[in-house]
């Protein structure tokens, strides 16, 4: 019998998550550079045209998410269009696992997963606003594929039926 992982990420984290990142890694570069205009573009924050593009980046890692995690998704839509993901909303998607998965890393997955949209997301954000400057994202959101996928493949050790006396 299958086992289901209900993997629920909240949008605002991972925008949050993402606006943090930006500002710290601007923050860390003050001293280095004198253009503070520059600095500030770099930060991500809530105005409209900040916003639409985090959300655009956060829809298209979680399709990349989506694809990655296709073997074990039950929640399959044959339905596709290009609206992105909405502010407010959480990500949600239902993983129908083998009977020996082992459920001590679903915790993993799902930390996996958010740092691997936020990781993409700031990689974009970063290839738009800061062109060469910040290439550590990139290799950051591989990384949590690797960590994701090794999750997914975890079992659980056979245990013998108890014999009835």
């Amino acid at each position: 019998m299958k086992r289901t992982i209900k993997l629920t990420l909240s949008l605002s984290e991972i925008v949050y998550d993402i606006q943090n990142k930006t500002y710290l890694t601007g923050r860390s570069l003050k001293d280095e550079k004198s253009d503070h205009g520059h600095i500030a573009n770099m930060q991500a924050n809530d105005d409209d045209e900040n916003a639409a593009q985090i959300l655009r980046s956060v829809t298209m890692a979680c399709a990349i998410l989506r694809n990655r995690l296709s073997e074990y998704l039950s929640d399959g839509d044959s339905n596709s269009d290009n609206a992105s993901v909405e502010a407010g909303e959480d990500l949600q998607l239902t993983l129908k696992m083998p009977s020996n998965f082992n459920d001590s890393v679903s915790k993993t997955i799902g930390e996996a997963a958010h740092q691997f949209i936020v990781a993409t997301a700031v990689a974009d954000w970063f290839a738009i606003t800061a062109r060469g400057e910040t290439s550590d994202y990139a290799p950051i959101a591989d990384a949590a594929l690797r960590t994701l996928e090794e999750a997914l493949n975890k079992r659980s050790r056979p245990l013998r039926a108890e014999a009835s006396a």
